[in-house]
């Protein structure tokens, strides 16, 4: 199969081009495109046929859910068995933007789009390309991220080439996407609501609009058995070609182990990637040193993190050793995708010594 790359500059002066990509969505066929988290890999989500596709082209488990990308509110009600009151008060306040919500679903949505689960995880993504190609296709749109089941997610339209190259029809190019990680996902079926996947939109954030909300404990912990209710939350995700480990502690001690790491390796002849900051990458010794920005800006932080991960792959590194981000607002979220990537191995650096451990 061709992969056509359409470059989106702006939606009006593009739009045949968007037409294309409706008609391809029509026909259960699948098409990229860019959202405000990462890129997405969208088919009518209620076609099953279409959403199968999806997992195929991905290599993605089909127990895995796919999330449903809507242009309005009022589509809620085409898929939804119930609305609780409190998903017109956070799609005031977050839709369109950054936020999944978990409802029961109704007999619309076929189980090949929500991982044979009977809740259905919906959002409305805040970027003209996604918003102009569901409403152009008539449809509402399943998308999961656009890339190979457990790659990083792509942030550009070259990381889906990458990895999906003659497995899909059509890639909508944005260019690179606002945030760079995916949406929080909160679970509304439950009692009292749960986040079950971290994101740009806060726990904090969340609870000043509909008061107390839970989080899920596997969130930084390693993944159970159960079945995954939210993407992400069983399967290893994000990871790199590279075994990665994150090195954790305070700063001095972090760099001297990670420098200590790096020469055991190189000494055996592998070639090791670190991930440090713009403070400091000048400090370590690997053969290939990436800033993923400055811990003042966790922004760039979320943005570069999966960049970062597919610039190793790129420099045929053999290892990867990262420092920890604990940052005061969405570090929960950059943790919860850094942790997957590495299989969640950590070590703690004390001095001279580590200890490794699984969290």
């Amino acid at each position: 199969m061709e992969t056509r790359i359409y470059k989106i500059d702006d939606c009006t002066v593009c739009h045949d081009k968007i037409c294309q990509a409706a008609e391809i969505i029509q026909q259960e066929e699948l098409v990229a495109f860019p959202t405000e988290t990462v890129y997405g890999l969208g088919a009518d989500a209620k076609n099953p046929k279409a959403a199968a596709k999806i997992y195929a082209a991905k290599g993605r488990p089909s127990d895995n859910p796919l999330i449903v990308h809507i242009a309005g509110f009022e589509d809620l009600f085409q898929i939804v068995e119930t609305l609780p009151e409190q998903a017109k008060v956070l799609a005031d306040k977050f839709w369109p933007g950054p936020l999944t919500m978990i409802f029961k679903k109704n007999q619309n949505i076929p189980y090949e789009t929500t991982g044979g689960l009977d809740t259905v995880a919906v959002r409305m993504p805040n970027h003209p390309v996604a918003l102009a190609l569901i409403r152009e296709s008539g449809c509402m749109i399943a998308a999961p991220s656009a890339n190979a089941s457990g790659r990083p997610s792509p942030t550009l339209a070259e990381h889906v080439k990458e990895d999906l190259e003659g497995k899909i029809p059509l890639i909508l190019d944005g260019g690179e996407v606002g945030i760079g990680i995916e949406s929080t996902i909160i679970d509304l079926t439950e009692e009292i609501p749960m986040i079950l996947r971290p994101g740009y939109i806060t726990k904090e954030m969340l609870e000043r609009v509909i008061g107390t909300v839970k989080i899920d404990p596997g969130i930084l912990q390693q993944d159970s058995l159960a079945r995954p209710k939210a993407p992400g939350m069983k399967y290893r995700h994000y990871a790199p070609k590279a075994e990665l480990m994150i090195v954790d502690g305070d700063r001095a001690d972090v760099i001297e182990k990670i420098n200590a790491l790096t020469a055991e390796m190189q000494a055996c002849g592998r070639r090791v990637g670190v991930i440090g900051t713009d403070e400091t990458k000048i400090y370590y010794r690997g053969d290939l040193v990436l800033s993923i920005g400055s811990r003042a800006d966790e922004d760039v932080i979320a943005k570069h993190l999966y960049k970062i991960l597919r610039e190793f792959d790129a420099g045929n590194v053999n290892v990867i050793y990262s420092e920890c981000f604990h940052t005061p607002n969405i570090g929960q979220a950059i943790m919860n995708r850094l942790l997957k990537a590495a299989g969640h191995h950590v070590l703690i650096a004390k001095g001279n010594q580590g200890e490794t451990k699984i969290v």
